[in-house]
């Protein structure tokens, strides 16, 4: 008799899992990334390492998120600079920890409805490909849209800007 109630239970639950799934949870860093979707305009500004200054110059930006995933395209354009136009794909891992496989650090959002989302991975940067710590900072709302990238080389303990896109609509 034990054995029955035992196996009854588990038909049951079974039954239940097949019948009652679970709710569609959609990942908050592809909400805010849904918040992007759309085409923006701004400007690049980008640290020139052989100058050592900062130059800015117009950048435009349409975004597309493939149906169903977490995969977001970027079209980058580039009005002064057609040749340097580009394609980028943005994939949010399916547990949400990671975007581009680079570990998320943290995420909030602000009172205003936009959210800010910090990204970090060891990886190589500058002229000289140096090892460094790369930081990107997305801010993302529904009229503003900004991916900040900075640096930190490991003989540093400063981070340097390296390059923002600083879009509006």
């Amino acid at each position: 008799m034990r054995y029955i109630r035992i196996l009854f239970c588990l038909a049951v639950s079974f039954g239940c899992l097949v019948v009652c799934p679970a709710q569609n949870v959609i990942d908050p860093l592809i909400k805010d990334f849904q918040t992007s979707i759309g085409t923006w305009q701004g400007s690049l500004t980008y640290l020139d390492y052989t100058t050592g200054k900062p130059f800015t110059m117009p950048a435009n930006v349409i975004v597309r998120q493939i149906d169903g995933t977490g995969t977001f395209i970027f079209e980058n354009f580039y009005p002064n600079e057609p040749k340097a136009n580009s394609i980028d794909t943005f994939r949010i891992s399916k547990d949400g920890k990671r975007i581009n496989g680079e570990s998320v650090k943290w995420r909030k959002e602000s009172g205003n409805g936009n959210a800010e989302i910090v990204t970090e991975i060891e990886g190589k940067d500058g002229n000289d490909d140096r090892s460094a710590v790369i930081k990107q900072t997305y801010l993302i709302g529904k009229k503003i849209f900004s991916i900040t990238k900075e640096v930190m080389f490991a003989s540093h303990k400063v981070w340097i800007k390296r390059h923002e896109f600083s879009y509006s609509r």
